[in-house]
C-alpha cells in the first residue's frame, strides 16, 4: 500500500523547545522559584501532573491558570504567564526545509503533537509560518484527549486525514512514540536529522525534488 499522507512530529522535529527556559520564564513572571514552578506543573505524586492533564485535553486552559495560582499562591498576569509558557521554542531549519520540498511536491502532510492549547495557538499564529504553509489537518493531543503513544491518537490521526492507518507515515523523536505508531498499523521512523528522515522517504517511494 503506498503512502498517501506524512505526519510529523511538532517538537523535537520541527522545533526544538525547552521545558527548562519554560519553568524560569514563568517562575520570573509569577514571581517564584523555578522549583516552585516545576511543582506546579510536572508533580505528579497525587496523579497525573498538570502538564500531562492539559496536553490531554482533560482541563481547561481556565483550569490549568487556577491551579498554577492555587499550588504557587500567586495571581500572575495570564498573558505573560501565557507568553512565558509557550516562549521556548526554535525551527529547525533543516526539517523544515525537507518538509516545504514535500509540500512543493504536492504531498499531503500534518502534524501529529502531544501538545497543549497555549503552545498550539503560539506557534500557529505566525511567527512560524512553515506550520500553516505545509501542513493540511493536525492530529493534537488536546483536541483527542489522548496522548502519544496511546492508540487512540493514531486512530485519530488516521481519521483526521481520512485514510486507513497502512496509508500513513509517521516520524518522531522518540522510540516509543514510534512504537506506538508501528503498533497503530503506521509505517514510522524515529527522527534523527532532516538527512535520514529523506532517505526514508525516498526508501518508500515518496519522490520530491
Amino acid at each position: 500500500m503506498s503512502l498517501q499522507f506524512l505526519y510529523f512530529d511538532l517538537g523535537g522535529v520541527l522545533l526544538s523547545f525547552s521545558h527548562d527556559a519554560m519553568c524560569r520564564q514563568m517562575a520570573e513572571v509569577a514571581g517564584v522559584s523555578v522549583a516552585t514552578v516545576q511543582d506546579a506543573l510536572f508533580d505528579a505524586v497525587a496523579g497525573p501532573s498538570l502538564q500531562w492533564r492539559l496536553e490531554r485535553g482533560d482541563v481547561s486552559v481556565d483550569d490549568a491558570y487556577d491551579h498554577f495560582c492555587e499550588r504557587t499562591g500567586t495571581t500572575p498576569d495570564r498573558a505573560a504567564l501565557y507568553h512565558a509558557a509557550s516562549n521556548i521554542f526554535a525551527p529547525l531549519d533543516a526539517t523544515i526545509k525537507l518538509a516545504t520540498r514535500l509540500r512543493a511536491a504536492g504531498h499531503r502532510m500534518g502534524i501529529l503533537s502531544n501538545t497543549n492549547p497555549f503552545d498550539w495557538r503560539f506557534v500557529t499564529d505566525g511567527r512560524f509560518s512553515f506550520i500553516n504553509d505545509n501542513f493540511q489537518c493536525h492530529a493534537l493531543s488536546f483536541e483527542a484527549h489522548a496522548m502519544k503513544p496511546d492508540p487512540e491518537i493514531f486512530q485519530y490521526a488516521a481519521q483526521q486525514a481520512g485514510l486507513s492507518p497502512g496509508e500513513i507515515f509517521f516520524t518522531d523523536d522518540r522510540e516509543e512514540n514510534v512504537a506506538g505508531a508501528l503498533a497503530a498499523g503506521f509505517d514510522a521512523v524515529v527522527f534523527q536529522s532532516a538527512d535520514q528522515l529523506a532517505d526514508a522517504l525516498r526508501e518508500r517511494g515518496v519522490e520530491f525534488a
